[in-house]
């Protein structure tokens, strides 16, 4: 599979490769180019290049283009849903909201070409007209993860495109193809001019030089990162340096509190999907549930039923709902975390032992505040349960992580779930819902650890456009000398 850059297809600089393989077979998916700092260079001068025209395009044929795309990739449904479970293992309930939310994102982003672009202000210099006019920046340098590979691939460029801006994207190792070469296939197909969209991929080690170029390429104005905390507080430290704003979507410990006046089978079906919906790979996967005590012994006695009936396996069969995860460093990870948590204390209701390359759903209970797997975010199928006397010992908690993406309330009074959601330090909570939620339209993005700036169709101009200020004057002004 070769990178994309200056519409055409193309192989590294230094001649690399290397393999993509199927974490559930162990099978090589692709041969991937291994791009490298100097064809990173070579597609930040084609978008800055591709820049002018595309950002001077009509509205109307940058619309079609978008539309098109999405007819495209909705056509591409099948062979997506097979790519998405041989490249990252997931399974096909979950390749089928990412392709609906692409398509959706596709098919709202059409719009934003056609968005007010200013307005006109008031001055008190008589004869003076004044405008607050929004401008695409340049190029922005999109760097996307492979949990999500579609969808999150898809929101780092598709808004920026859309507001006139050009790309260079730079997916995951893990998700070369889903992640980045689909886009480049789609657009392309869609009539995208040359250079608009650059995709650079990198073998496993080298993010750091592609991303390191990014940041300190002068040419590049805006960055874009959806990962890990650690990684985003780097990037943001170089981009701090470079004088660069970013969008961070990062790491998420995120809460769901069950009232005792929930519905418990609602309850149940709620936690389970939150906490293990494709393995628990996904920022939004729910890692604590918080049970008042009243209903705290029912609801753990339903929950770890269902968890320890969740189906195991191939996520290519349907029935399948904890396929295996990414690779094998990822799987380690897992074990030794819940490993650590015993040892210190914690106990294991259903689950805890690795049968790779999956990790069964795991529920957790009684875990030391001191656990890694308290503190930061692990990407599996594993949730801590605890019990709470009340909702304001719930909303302590809460709050006392480092994170703050999203949370979840269940109630049956819902004035109150929203008087709990205010006090929730989270850049979106649902109430009488899970979190694993997501809209193109939506605000989407984290407080505290979990990044700044928002993701979202109707917020792309707000973090993709520069606000510059034009006067105008008819008539001559009267100066001092």
């Amino acid at each position: 599979m070769s990178q994309y850059i200056d519409g055409r297809w193309c192989s590294s600089e230094e001649g690399r490769e290397y393999d993509d393989c199927n974490p559930w077979t162990g099978d090589t998916f692709a041969r991937v180019v291994a791009g490298h700092a100097e064809d990173t260079r070579r597609a930040i001068t084609a978008a800055h290049r591709a820049f002018p025209s595309w950002a001077e395009e009509l509205p109307g044929n940058r619309q079609l283009i978008f539309l098109r795309a999405a007819d495209i990739l909705e056509g591409r449904r099948d062979e997506l849903t097979r790519d998405l479970a041989a490249e990252t293992g997931c399974g096909q309930h979950f390749a089928t909201v990412q392709i609906n939310f692409a398509v959706s994102l596709l098919r709202q982003a059409a719009a934003l070409p056609y968005l007010p672009v200013g307005q006109l202000m008031p001055s008190d210099v008589r004869g003076t007209t004044a405008m607050a006019v929004r401008r695409p920046v340049g190029v922005v340098g999109a760097i996307a993860p492979w949990n999500a590979s579609l969808i999150l691939s898809g929101r780092a460029i598709v808004g920026p495109l859309a507001l006139g801006n050009t790309l260079v994207l730079k997916p995951s190792e893990d998700s070369p193809h889903t992640g980045g070469a689909i886009w480049a296939e789609v657009f392309t197909e869609a009539g995208l001019p040359a250079g608009v969209l650059n995709v650079v991929t990198h073998a496993p080690g080298e993010a750091g030089i592609v991303g390191g170029e990014l940041m300190a390429h002068p040419l590049v104005r805006r960055i874009n990162f959806t990962g890990s905390t650690a990684t985003g507080r780097r990037l943001a430290e170089l981009a701090g340096r470079h004088l660069k704003r970013m969008v961070l979507q990062l790491s998420g410990q995120n809460p769901l509190i069950v009232l005792a006046d929930a519905d418990l089978d609602y309850a149940v079906d709620a936690a389970a999907y939150g906490a293990f919906v494709h393995q628990g790979q996904i920022c939004m996967c729910v890692r604590r549930i918080y049970v008042e005590r009243e209903i705290a012994e029912e609801f753990t006695r339903r929950f770890v039923e269902k968890v320890g009936g969740l189906p195991t396996g191939d996520p290519l069969d349907s029935g399948t709902v904890i396929g295996p995860v990414i690779n094998k460093w990822a799987l380690a990870l897992i074990e030794r975390r819940v490993d650590e948590a015993v040892a210190l204390g914690a106990r294991v209701l259903v689950g805890g032992k690795a049968s790779p390359p999956c990790y069964p759903a795991t529920v957790l209970t009684d875990v030391p505040p001191e656990a890694e797997i308290s503190v930061d975010e692990t990407f599996g199928p594993v949730v801590i349960l605890e019990i709470v006397d009340d909702a304001a010992t719930a909303v302590r908690l809460a709050n006392a992580s480092q994170f703050g993406l999203t949370a979840s309330v269940l109630t049956s009074d819902t004035h109150r779930g929203l008087s709990i959601a205010r006090r929730l330090e989270a850049g979106i909570v649902h109430v009488n819902d899970q979190s694993v939620n997501d809209e193109p339209q939506m605000p989407f993005g984290g407080v505290k650890d979990s990044g700044w700036g928002r993701f979202g169709v109707g917020f792309s101009a707000e973090e993709f456009t520069e606000l510059q200020w034009v006067t105008s004057r008819a008539e001559s002004r009267d100066f001092a000398f």
